[in-house]
């Protein structure tokens, strides 16, 4: 049975939605500049561990070419790069020439570190079925040390056909089945998916603004007030009554108490309607902005996350409704905190869920509304307030006629203006300091909240920072391929050596999301599979749908068909544009699946669409599916046999080669 090959498809039942992918800059796979042989020996090891042998090969032969020592270790890369997910029987000619130069410029083995045991290992299952005892050659693969044993696993773990299959199978499957939920698999692989989060902000607080018309009230009243309260004291004083003075004296300071506390009552009652304006819905939506846009996208995460966290006890309707002008009020902030391009809102899915969650806990314990027993005047700050009033509005009865009997018309000229100016100066006054309280308590505010979105932004962070390699996403979605075969296998009671070959067909599940490092393959977060199993009888084909992150998996359909059955096999379009997969039967409708699509806006610096392209085929293994299913389109069953025919006349080579180094 040969190894898995898959690519990344849609099926021609499915349609799958443009979709909007994260892509990590790690760079496992980048080449830097002037990159010396170890470096690129050491990324072409980290595309072979995401299974994309063909890129792995050319980087690890490059560093050879270029100097690279060829060690035990490099050996075994060389071998695994060339051999993964094939058997021998599947190699062209030129494939199989290469791997009988690399078994003759292998030194005798000298040393017994473990790159020397896997090599030695790997060596004996090319023999096996010719002169070497096929019980000792998965026998050595058993005792390997951990991680060799686990790449020749799955790398080679259908090497050879016949009985050595099923035992090596047998050991590949136990590793897939102690594999598949490693490292805590069903913890992290959703991290991968999330995007790296933007950095929390807030919306700037207000500066401190006064009106010029205020400015004006209180410089001009207030100048105004000093004049005709100084001449009305100046005439009370020539008038020569005490009663009179002393009632002056305290309208005085019954003015200044009512500035005092008046002030601080009018400022908080500001801030309170303030606060009270946030449950208002206002309008803000003219229907214009574009559905895919950066506003309409926040405005479905708000809407997904008010709908999910609800407050105990509240209807999901009655707290939709409830909460709309909040809700309103926080999406309009971080639209325009965060409306730029280099944003996509899935940045901010940890701040809006932040927001919510942190509204929903408030409502349910209240304080959501504590700021009007926070904010609220006291009973005795309102009592000295009107206290102040009452002392003024009480003291003019006996200032005004000893004012007028002193001069008349002064006496009216300036209380008139006092009381004018007063009322200006006050208005002024008041708007001044409530101005200044709400600069002040906004800063506050807004402090408080940067610092709890920031605590929020770090938590996430944190747990982001859980996120699996590329190297373990592979591993894990190889994993899940062996232990499908193996139950579609068993479904048709059929061992591994009855099969010829099987290949993976993948495409993104519906909703599925998708993310990739720089330089990498896509990896879906739920999968839409078809699994072709060649049999000696004919093709077995099972649709399965894969969801990744929860590592469960449904049959959908299945199909059987003889190879006579299949008609013509083709890819339709371009490298680095959308390409279709056709299967086309006699007896049935075309089989039509989506290979790839159009790399535009997925690109990164340092890539270009073709290089996107390859990498994403090499690790779909496109090209062995194609060799294999074109194969039997021309020629039916006979292209098996035929080229089980031609590379046993030119094993002889390759034989020669590996007796001489397990001898």
């Amino acid at each position: 049975m040969n190894g898995p090959v898959v690519t990344n498809v849609a099926d021609g039942d499915s349609h799958v939605a443009v979709q909007i992918g994260v892509l990590h800059l790690d760079g496992d796979y980048v080449v830097p500049p002037g990159a010396s042989p170890d470096e690129l020996f050491r990324i072409g090891v980290r595309y072979l561990d995401a299974r994309a042998p063909e890129e792995a090969r050319a980087l690890i032969e490059e560093a050879v070419a270029r100097g690279y020592g060829l060690t035990a270790e490099v050996h075994f890369y060389r071998i695994l790069a060339l051999l993964s997910g094939r058997t021998l029987r599947h190699l062209d000619v030129g494939e199989l020439a290469r791997l009988t130069a690399i078994c003759q410029h292998i030194d005798q083995f000298r040393d017994q570190d473990a790159w020397s045991t896997g090599l030695r290992a790997v060596l004996t299952l090319l023999d096996a079925p010719n002169h070497t005892d096929q019980d000792l050659a998965v026998k050595r693969v058993e005792e390997l040390p951990r991680p060799q044993r686990d790449l020749v696993l799955e790398h080679l773990g259908v090497l050879r056909e016949g009985p050595l299959e099923d035992a090596m199978w047998r050991l590949s499957l136990e590793q897939a089945v102690a594999g598949r939920m490693s490292d805590d698999r069903g913890e992290r692989v959703w991290i991968y998916f999330q995007p790296q989060p933007a950095a929390a902000r807030v919306r700037p607080a207000r500066p401190f603004v006064v009106s010029p018309v205020d400015w004006l009230r209180v410089v001009g009243g207030g100048v105004t007030l000093l004049y005709t309260a100084g001449t009305i004291g100046w005439l009370l004083l020539r008038h020569g009554k005490v009663v009179p003075v002393l009632a002056y004296l305290a309208a005085l300071a019954g003015l200044a108490v009512f500035t005092r506390y008046g002030t601080r009552w009018y400022s908080r009652n500001q801030l309170i309607r303030a606060r009270d304006a946030e449950f208002a819905v206002r309008p803000h939506d003219d229907g214009t902005a574009p559905p895919d846009g950066f506003a309409r996208r926040v405005d479905r995460l708000f809407d997904r996350y008010f709908a999910r966290y609800v407050p105990d006890g509240l209807d999901r309707s009655l707290w939709v409704q409830y909460s709309a002008g909040i809700r309103q009020g926080l999406r309009d902030e971080v639209v325009e905190i965060y409306r730029e391009q280099r944003i996509n809102a899935d940045q901010i899915a940890w701040l809006i869920r932040h927001l919510v969650g942190d509204t929903s806990r408030r409502w349910q314990s209240g304080a959501i509304t504590d700021y009007r027993m926070r904010l609220r005047t006291s009973v005795a700050d309102r009592a000295i307030c009107v206290a102040g009033l009452v002392a003024l509005a009480a003291s003019l009865p006996v200032i005004a006629p000893a004012g007028i009997r002193a001069a008349p018309f002064a006496a009216v000229l300036g209380i008139l203006g006092a009381v004018a100016a007063g009322i200006v100066t006050t208005i002024g006054v008041f708007r001044i300091v409530a101005e200044r309280e709400r600069a002040r308590a906004e800063k506050a505010e807004k402090a408080e909240q940067l610092q709890t979105r920031q605590a929020a932004y770090e938590r996430w962070v944190r747990k982001l920072s859980r996120r699996p390699s590329d190297a373990e996403m592979a591993e894990w979605l190889d994993c899940d391929r062996r232990v499908l075969v193996e139950e579609t296998m068993r479904h048709y009671q059929l061992d591994p050596s009855q099969v010829i070959t099987h290949a993976f067909i993948e495409a993104p599940g519906p909703s599925a999301k998708r993310g990739r490092i720089h330089r990498g393959p896509w990896r879906y977060s739920r999968y839409r599979m078809l699994l072709f199993l060649l049999t000696e009888d004919g093709v077995r084909q099972v649709n399965i749908d894969l969801d990744f992150e929860k590592a469960t998996s449904q049959r959908t359909e299945r199909l059987n068909y003889r190879f006579e059955t299949v008609a013509a096999v083709r890819i339709d379009g371009a490298p680095a544009r959308r390409q279709t997969f056709e299967l086309t039967l006699f007896n049935g409708a075309p089989i039509q699946v989506q290979v790839t699509e159009p790399a535009v806006a997925d690109t990164a610096a340092g890539e270009d669409d073709l290089t996107f392209s390859r990498v994403l085929l090499d690790a779909s293994g496109l090209r062995r599916t194609l060799e294999v299913m074109e194969g039997i389109a021309a020629e039916g069953k006979s292209w098996i046999n035929r080229r089980r025919a031609q590379n046993g006349e030119r094993m002889t080579g390759l034989s020669e080669a590996v007796r001489r180094l397990i001898n």
